[in-house]
């Protein structure tokens, strides 16, 4: 029983731990403002590494990096401006968290 408690624990344990790093992807000449918009989605299969970041100019307001099965349809950098009611974008960035079963992707926008 007692085995089995530790198996359990050590489980979740694994299940629970995370690694994460922000990458800046663009900068402009803008002013960075106070605003800040986030765009989240959570990716299974996405193949994680550098490779899954690949992006498309920032005027689509998309990318079109590899993100496998993912659970949020719009994310993109233009929904996380919409989202802060940005409409002068000064910097994005890429916040990735690598969980044992997924990965959790975040658009960071700042701007005016």
């Amino acid at each position: 029983m007692k085995k089995m408690k530790l198996a359990l624990v050590v489980a979740i344990t694994a299940i629970m731990c995370s690694c994460s790093i922000t990458q800046p992807m663009y900068l402009t000449n803008n002013p960075i403002g106070n605003k800040v918009g986030k765009s989240t989605t959570v990716c299974l299969f996405s193949g994680g590494g550098r490779n899954a970041a690949q992006f498309a100019p920032m005027a689509y307001g998309y990318s079109t990096g590899y993100y496998g099965l993912i659970t949020n349809q719009n994310f993109s950098i233009y929904e996380a401006a919409k989202q802060a009611n940005i409409s002068k974008i000064a910097t994005v960035d890429m916040r990735t968290d690598w969980y044992l079963f997924f990965t959790k992707k975040t658009y960071i926008v700042t701007g005016e």
